[in-house]
């Protein structure tokens, strides 16, 4: 029986603080925060992409069209034992997620090179799919992207609105699990970023918070611009 993929709208802002700050206190009236949150209403995120031998997904994110899609490894706070395997697939501004949980004995023979191992001791599919694609295609860890993100949620439409701070890029992938790995920032100081994620409609009221600031819609992808801020820092780096 094939599976119909429900693609869900996904606007992206790059904003400067001031904006996102006011911007936040007015969703805060209006929407509940992200049950996972901390007191203060916000978790870090720890992700490790990964991609073919010829960079295919950094590439097709250049021009932020088309058909394209991104395997990551995840997990939240400091809680490295629970680790997420997510594909994230993407059609101009439209996207679809699937995940689904990664042991941490599965990732340690991934990142040994074992992945036909894990192929045959799962039943999970995403996972065995993404162990074709390390064969087949060669894809490999490249770069570790680290946020903190505030989130608001509307569960009934399922609405999720999302601001990421301090996004910072590393090539230390060794140290993925320990989080002590060394962070390059993406953004220029103070400039954050501002995600809106809806299946069909978006509601009038929280459109009218969205559109009381003057917001630019842009195509932003962490992975890309991770792996552009780890490049200069290398031929930076070789400069001096």
């Amino acid at each position: 029986m094939k599976i119909i993929q429900k693609y869900r709208s996904e606007w992206k802002y790059c904003e400067a603080e001031p904006e996102l700050v006011y911007l936040k206190e007015r969703l805060a009236s209006i929407l509940p925060y992200d049950s996972n949150a901390d007191e203060n209403g916000k978790y870090e995120i720890n992700t490790l992409y990964f991609d073919d031998y010829k960079d295919t997904c950094a590439k097709l994110n250049v021009s932020g069209e088309g058909k394209r899609f991104k395997y990551r490894i995840r997990y939240y706070g400091k809680n490295s034992g629970q680790l997420w395997l997510e594909k994230k697939e993407k059609i101009n501004s439209y996207c679809h997620k699937r995940k689904c949980v990664l042991l941490l004995e599965e990732y340690y023979l991934i990142m040994e090179g074992r992945a036909m191992d894990v192929f045959w001791g799962t039943e999970e599919r995403l996972l065995k799919e993404f162990c074709i694609d390390i064969v087949t295609k060669r894809f490999l860890p490249r770069v570790i992207i680290n946020y903190e993100r505030e989130a608001f949620v509307e569960t009934i439409t399922n609405i999720r609105i999302t601001l990421d701070y301090n996004i910072s890029a590393s090539d230390e992938i060794e140290r993925f699990l320990t989080g002590d790995y060394r962070k390059i920032p993406v953004l220029e100081k103070k400039k954050h970023v501002l995600e809106v994620k809806f299946d069909d409609i978006l509601p009038a009221y929280i459109k009218t918070v969205l559109h009381g600031n003057i917001l630019m819609q842009s195509s932003f992808s962490k992975y890309y611009l991770g792996r552009i801020a780890i490049q200069e820092k290398k031929k930076y780096n070789k400069t001096i």
